[in-house]
């Protein structure tokens, strides 16, 4: 029978630089902790061969003083912690005193280190966990750690490391989160002789970010802030065109510790849930503050994830503020030149500059059309302001000012002729907004199974008393996108989108409320389906009855529909029956009913939105960009699609050689 042993103490190090050392990375983030722990203002990295060949971290810190470094490498020797007690109370970046005794097992290691007020400095060397005599040298207060030769008596772990280059990704990121978590620090970091990145600590956290992932992310962050009690929560993050593929943009700090938590991740995601197309993900630079005794931070030897106490507060904390947030900011996608483009976000570059010369292509079409081919006058007048006239029924009033132009297209002729009564009493600034029979197809009415109503139950009709505070006209470029002027610039919406994204509201609403129509059928309608389907259905007979459609089972795998969304009347009731069990049984069976519910409205939103293609009237254009104003995100549409991009008029300007 085998006996029980005692390990030795270099295996059992060996055993613990397999756990902290998964590779030359997780040197310089055990090593440059140890630099801030030490209370150092600059910290200078330099790395050779992807650190298998060196790592040097120098700091300028409290030292070490010459009898206290051979306990610094020896297994378990800390000077952050002295009592059990201090275990729940780490306010520290190190305190399990593992890592310099694991990396000397698995290097060569030196050590000089220098003490303020000391004479000079002393030095230690180890080799593969032989340690030698401790040695005066001349050095500068603080300490200087070198590690060569990383896993040189590991060889399975030696061939496992990727190529240099590879490797050196990975400090690089290592040394980005201390440089992110610590902006008060002065930081370099080498790459053999070649300096990669030199930081300063007079930036701002901003400036750093700027500085670490270019300018044209760092202009395009929102900073949040929130309190809760003792727990603080601030940083920036990213604007929904800034999103990634992956979640590797996702920084989060715990009282300046670096951390992965899925809860957080998991409510970072939902805040942006509708303004994102689901594979992508945002961008986010948060830090959380709070007592150190809230979290245990002890519970992996790389100290990257932690255990809150109440980690249902924190994610609520996270959700709402973001969601506050984004409330009040102007998400909109704003077209730029390709030389300020982001190559990695939303909005793929190609389609960008095809849809700008698309733009550019079009304005001098119509320009040339209203004028017989000599647009330079034209434009010219277009840049002066506005001259009033009660006679000139030539201009083409936009949400943010008029254009000077003969006609910019025929179909406003049509709209001066309108029905849409305007009272005299009301400013010229505000257009009544009458939500009846006259645009059916935005209110998903079919005028061949139900009779229409005289007035229009939209909720957001009611809550502005019928009248939507917008003159907003736009002309309809291949029947699908609405062209705009907006604020600052031009807007082009794409149709499809911007109506998802209003029924979607609309939809949702009337859930909550628990007031969604179902439109009754005189005469139940039988829908045959799969064996999966069909069961799929009946088991969430409650779930779809919520959404108004309503069925009951006929019989083998055969149901009947006796009532349907009455939003979706335009739409034949047996497709939306199947197109919600589809999203069902997409869902799989661990998938939450939130997510359930969140997928049908958005799929009955998609369904029941006017498309690429269809051709609208004036007063349906108009309809559809006053109740623009009237719901959340209209930005964007539930899939995550920008339903709207703003070229600015400095683009334009640029497109059109004026600047």
């Amino acid at each position: 029978m085998p006996q029980i042993h005692k390990l030795s103490q270099s295996l059992i190090n060996k055993i613990a630089a397999g756990e902290v050392i998964e590779r030359p990375a997780s040197v310089v983030k055990e090593l440059m902790e140890n630099a801030v722990d030490s209370g150092a203002t600059r910290v200078d990295v330099t790395a050779a061969g992807g650190g298998a060949e060196l790592i040097r971290v120098v700091d300028n810190g409290c030292g070490i003083d010459a009898d206290q470094l051979p306990l610094a490498l020896t297994s378990h020797a800390t000077s952050k912690l002295e009592s059990a007690d201090d275990l729940f109370c780490i306010d520290t970046m190190g305190f399990r005193g593992e890592a310099l005794a694991s990396i000397a097992e698995v290097s060569w290691l030196l050590i000089r280190s220098r003490t303020a007020g000391s004479n000079g400095g002393s030095e230690i060397g180890c080799n593969g966990g032989t340690v030698s005599e401790v040695v005066p040298c001349g050095c500068p207060t603080g300490t200087t750690i070198e590690a060569r030769n990383l896993f040189f008596n590991m060889p399975v772990r030696r061939k496992g490391l990727r190529n240099p280059q590879t490797e050196f990704g990975h400090i690089k990121e290592a040394f980005i989160r201390v440089a992110l978590a610590m902006p008060h620090l002065d930081l370099t970091l080498t790459n053999g002789k070649k300096t990669v990145l030199d930081l300063s600590s007079s930036e701002s956290w901003q400036e750093r970010i700027g500085r670490l992932f270019g300018r044209d992310l760092s202009d395009n962050l929102i900073w949040v802030e929130s309190e809760d009690g003792d727990v603080r929560l601030s940083g920036y993050v990213g604007h929904p065109s800034h999103s990634r593929a992956n979640n590797h943009m996702q920084y989060l700090f715990l009282n300046g510790r670096f951390i992965r938590d899925r809860s957080l991740q998991h409510a970072l995601r939902e805040a942006y849930r509708g303004l994102l197309l689901t594979s992508r993900f945002p961008v986010a630079f948060l830090n959380l503050s709070m007592p150190p005794e809230a979290v245990d931070v002890n519970v992996h030897p790389t100290k990257i994830e932690v255990r809150f106490q109440n980690s249902s507060r924190h994610y609520s904390q996270l959700l709402s503020t973001l969601r506050t947030k984004f409330l009040s900011t102007d998400l909109h996608a704003r077209v730029q030149s390709e030389d300020n483009n982001d190559p990695s976000g939303a909005l793929d570059e190609n389609h960008a500059g095809r849809l700008r010369r698309e733009l550019v292509d079009w304005a001098k079409g119509e320009v040339a059309e209203v004028t017989g081919g000599d647009a330079s006058e034209t434009y010219r007048q277009t840049s002066l302001p506005m001259r009033e006239s009660a006679t000139d029924t030539s201009t083409s009033t936009f949400s943010g000012g008029s254009l000077e132009l003969n006609r910019l297209d025929r179909n406003w002729e049509a709209a001066e002729r309108s029905d849409i009564e305007r009272p005299a009493s009301a400013p010229s600034s505000a257009a009544p907004y009458r939500c009846d029979t006259a645009h059916p197809r935005l209110h998903g009415q079919h005028p061949h199974k139900t009779e229409l109503p005289q007035t229009c139950d939209n909720p957001y009709c009611a809550a502005v008393g019928g009248v939507a505070d917008t003159t907003a006209k736009a002309v309809q470029v291949h029947n699908r996108y609405l062209l705009t002027e907006s604020e600052d610039g031009v807007m082009i919406i794409d149709q499809h989108a911007l109506h998802e994204r209003i029924l979607y509201e609309q939809l949702r609403e009337r859930i909550t409320a628990g007031s969604m129509e179902t439109q009754k059928l005189l005469v139940p309608e039988p829908v045959d389906l799969t064996p999966g389907e069909a069961a799929a259905a009946l088991e969430h007979r409650e779930l779809l009855a919520g959404l108004g459609m309503e069925i009951e089972p006929f019989g083998g795998d055969t149901v009947l529909i006796s009532g349907y969304p009455a939003m979706l009347a335009n739409i034949n009731p047996s497709e939306v029956l199947r197109a919600l069990i589809e999203q069902i049984l997409a869902g799989g069976k661990d998938i939450e009913a939130v997510d359930v519910l969140e997928d049908l409205m958005q799929t009955m939103a998609c369904k029941a939105a006017v498309k690429a293609g269809d051709r609208l009237t004036p007063s349906e254009i108009t309809s559809l960009l006053e109740q623009s104003h009237l719901v959340n995100d209209a930005h964007h549409c539930p899939h995550g699609r920008p339903a709207a991009l703003i070229f600015s008029r400095e683009e334009l300007d640029k497109q059109f050689k004026r600047i």
